[in-house]
């Protein structure tokens, strides 16, 4: 399909993101082609590389803002002094911020292993820049002895872990509203680590 008149960059380089992202969740990295997200964009797949210089350049830049995303987010929150007060926003955060964004969640968790070494490299460092927001937490918690964990950073990681399953089995349809499952996990991590 050609591009149509008056189409502008600002325009079709979101699409392209829009459409590489919900391709990639549906099925997988590995299996889209460039063709396919041209197609669905409506562009012609050599029009493409005028937004991205190939599709590893479209996932890396897919994941990346994802986590930039994430840990500007977590910035503009106002962190409670007690670290319980400060446990349970960011339970209550994580859950509500991955709830809103399911198919970057699934491409950021799930492709990681198609990224190669030096893309590898920048994603798992802003992950951690964000397991040790939550690291910190518990690290003041157990100094402040209302918190009993034998490793924080393997507690921050088990926590994110569990808080990011949310995603996959939550639907706006059943029994739960999502913060009463909010509540549930809140009360979940509060017992896990509490002294």
């Amino acid at each position: 399909m050609a591009r149509t008149q008056g189409s502008h960059s600002d325009i079709t380089g979101p699409r392209v993101r829009e459409a590489a992202l919900r391709l990639f969740a549906e099925n997988g990295y590995a299996a889209v082609s460039m063709r396919q997200i041209a197609g669905e964009v409506g562009v012609q797949a050599g029009a493409l590389y005028n937004y991205t210089p190939d599709k590893q350049s479209l996932l890396f830049d897919l994941m990346k803002g994802h986590m930039d995303d994430l840990l500007r987010a977590w910035a503009a929150q106002s962190v409670p002094e007690t670290p319980q007060m400060a446990l349970e926003q960011f339970t209550r955060f994580h859950i509500r911020f991955h709830h809103d964004r399911p198919e970057a969640v699934f491409v950021s968790y799930m492709e990681l292993r198609n990224l190669t070494p030096e893309n590898f490299e920048v994603i798992e460092g802003l992950r951690r820049r964000y397991e040790n927001q939550l690291e910190a937490i518990l690290r003041r918690g157990v100094a402040a002895g209302v918190f009993d964990v034998a490793d924080p950073k393997i507690a921050a990681m088990a926590v994110i872990a569990m808080l990011t399953g949310v995603n996959t089995w939550y639907r706006e349809e059943g029994r739960l509203s999502l913060p009463e499952v909010e509540q549930i996990y809140w009360s979940m991590v509060r017992k896990a680590v509490s002294a």
